[in-house]
């Protein structure tokens, strides 16, 4: 019974994460214990690299690498050199983006950068401008990862004040975690806490190459998700480029990601219609500073109807499309 479990993957540990996982923290340690004193910005830059990988081996864990134990995954991964985002969030928000039928959707898709319009016209005109910005890919990399830490802690900060007690552990948990990592920044590694935050920022900018163009909106919902065919940051992203064959399969091990892909592309590319592109670079060439979509959910230009779909629910997301925060029902009145 129990080769039969090791067979089907039930009891397998996926060691090249692991591995991953260990030259991550191991290159953070090393990095700031070793290297800062005589080579500052090459310290910056490599921590820039594992902040961003830790992203990645976070969205990782959250889908069940590299063990079989959640709360193993949790501790391997869990250490927050990247400061802002608690584990258990981004697994929770996560997951629920992976309902495939409801991607883009503003109210239902923790990840979308979408807004319904009635939302959208309610906002301060600065506040669109920079969400316009935002849907640029240069504008991505340079203020979005403000927006996103600015609405991300602003909506966990009113769900902890209204009693939401998930998110109140979590964010204990994160505080453990950062008794942790910010003594060793200050007294070991000796980086001062603010000049710290720059490859934070920076490792979440890396992330924000991925995350520009990985859904838009189409009438399929296999339509809606992007294949990045090659890229210099694949293994940044754990082949993440590659993100409709991961949504498809999203237990996957990021490092089969490839192989399936290689083994069926005529078909993935049917499958998402062709919402493909060769590269990044590809990508920024077209949308450098042109908005790849708009700020407004296409399928959400009017107030809503009983019975429509897309229609307002019980919740909403912020403007950097993470976090809950209840509603009304309807729209407000004029």
């Amino acid at each position: 019974m129990a080769k039969r479990r090791i067979e089907h993957g039930a009891a397998r540990v996926e060691w090249p994460t692991v591995m991953l996982i260990a030259a991550c923290y191991g290159a953070w340690f090393v990095a700031g214990t070793m290297l800062w004193a005589d080579w500052p910005l090459a310290t910056l830059a490599i921590l820039t690299l594992v902040v961003a990988l830790q992203s990645s081996l976070m969205h990782e864990a959250a889908h069940g690498h590299p063990t079989r134990n959640g709360n193993l995954n949790e501790f391997l991964v869990g250490l927050p050199i990247g400061l802002v985002y608690p584990y258990r969030r981004f697994k929770s928000l996560h997951l629920r983006h992976h309902a495939d039928e409801r991607l883009t959707d503003p109210f239902d898709d923790p990840e979308s950068y979408y807004r319904a319009l009635w939302k959208h016209e309610t906002l301060p005109e600065w506040l669109k401008a920079l969400l316009r910005i935002n849907n640029t890919m240069v504008g991505r990399f340079v203020i979005g990862p403000a927006i996103a830490n600015a609405g991300f802690l602003a909506t966990e900060a009113r769900l902890i004040a209204s009693g939401d007690r998930a998110v109140r552990r979590a964010w204990l948990h994160h505080g453990v975690g950062l008794a942790v990592v910010v003594p060793v920044i200050v007294f070991v590694f000796a980086v001062p806490v603010w000049l710290y935050l720059v490859p934070v920022y920076l490792g979440q900018s890396l992330i924000a190459i991925r995350t520009f163009a990985e859904h838009q909106w189409s009438e399929r919902p296999d339509g809606r998700t992007i294949i990045v065919e090659r890229s210099p940051l694949a293994l940044l992203f754990l082949n993440n480029n590659l993100h409709l064959v991961h949504h498809k399969m999203p237990t996957v091990a990021w490092y089969r990601l490839p192989a399936l892909f290689r083994a069926r592309r005529a078909e993935w590319l049917a499958m998402n219609d062709g919402y493909a592109y060769p590269s990044y670079f590809a990508l920024l060439k077209d949308f450098a500073f042109k908005a790849k979509q708009p700020v407004v959910h296409p399928a959400l230009r009017r107030a809503p109807e009983p019975g429509r779909a897309f229609r307002p629910r019980v919740r909403a997301r912020n403007v950097s499309g993470y976090g809950t925060v209840p509603v009304p029902a309807e729209p407000p009145k004029e």
